[in-house]
């Protein structure tokens, strides 16, 4: 299996392309581009958390309890998804 990293494409002040983070190049493997956009939806589900919901900071002690907020926010994700969902 090979990571799937995201590459920098960018350019830096100096005008030279800016070095990418891991020295393979996945964007010729199948799939790289499914990833990425798996990736940008999880992110977008943890900004959600962190902006609106209650995981910016945590205020419980042990697994259990951090796990129970943590799946709380994602349900609440969810509930406020669904009349996107069912408007599309």
């Amino acid at each position: 299996m090979t990571p799937h990293d995201t590459q920098n494409q960018a350019v830096t002040k100096t005008a030279r392309p800016a070095t990418a983070p891991s020295t393979s190049e996945p964007r010729g493997i199948r799939g790289y581009g499914m990833s990425q956009s798996r990736r940008a939806m999880i992110e977008c589900i943890f900004g959600w958390g962190k902006h609106h919901g209650t995981m910016r900071k945590t205020k419980h002690r042990g697994i259990a309890r951090v796990v129970s907020d943590f799946l709380r926010n994602l349900i609440a994700y969810n509930l406020i998804r669904i009349p996107k969902l069912l408007a599309a």
